[in-house]
């Protein structure tokens, strides 16, 4: 699975960790919200924001994965420029079906 190595999004690291810190704040006021009884549209419309900024975080990283991971591999050989390949597509569809 997840090799030991420099990963392809360490150059973005603490910007990854902020959004991470500020979706997690997000969490936090939606359980607010739910506790305090908050008006269900305005619940949901922080969900979306919650969700768009998941996906903005998934599609950075799969960018920077594809950037460094991928390529390396590639350099490689075929063989293991196919695997990573393979790999990308299966989180791609992972994160298409949620």
């Amino acid at each position: 699975m997840a090799e030991h190595q420099h990963h392809g999004y360490m150059g973005e690291k603490d910007a990854y960790l902020r959004r991470l810190r500020r979706i997690e704040g997000q969490a936090r006021g939606l359980q607010r919200m739910v506790e305090e009884e908050a008006y269900c549209i305005d619940i949901l419309t922080q969900v979306s924001a919650m969700t768009k900024a998941l996906q903005a975080v998934s599609l950075g990283l799969l960018e920077d994965h594809m950037n460094h991971c991928v390529i390396d591999a590639a350099r490689e050989g075929d063989d293991a420029g196919r695997d990573k390949i393979d790999e990308a597509m299966e989180a791609i569809a992972r994160l298409v079906k949620s």
